[in-house]
């Protein structure tokens, strides 16, 4: 390995959050003005993720009143505090490049519900309520 595989290596975070293209997240960015610290929250939808390794990035684009803003973020920026997933949505492309073109209610993407693996679903009981037959009696 050479130097600056370990040198990325180091830098890399140990814990990245799991989401995907099409997914609603709210990223949590640290911003330093002067000497004063904060953290600034830019919530939008997943249209891209690039590279791979240390040089990962994705693309979060938002509606700001009227106009499209879109942001790239490296995944293993220091400046990323944090990467929450609001909705998962449904999407069949990796790039999601044609919302660029799209306003208002055709920006919306339907939402990607997933069932855990782990329930499982109990057998029917065979057994039947209060269906006795009735015997003609003459």
């Amino acid at each position: 390995m050479n130097i600056i595989d370990a040198i990325e290596k180091e830098q890399m975070k140990k814990a990245v959050p799991q989401f995907s293209v099409g997914d609603q997240v709210d990223v949590s960015v640290k911003i330093i003005e002067g000497e004063k610290e904060r953290i600034q929250v830019f919530s939008g939808v997943v249209i891209a993720k690039n590279g791979g390794g240390f040089k990962e990035t994705f693309t979060v684009r938002r509606i700001v009143q009227g106009e499209g803003v879109e942001r790239v973020f490296p995944i293993h920026s220091p400046k990323i505090v944090d990467i929450k997933v609001l909705k998962s949505g449904r999407v069949r492309r990796a790039k999601l490049y044609y919302m660029r073109k799209r306003t208002s209610k055709g920006t919306r993407l339907q939402e990607k519900f997933e069932s855990p693996a782990s329930k499982t679903i109990p057998a029917q009981s065979t057994q039947t309520r209060g269906t006795q037959t009735q015997t003609d009696t003459k």
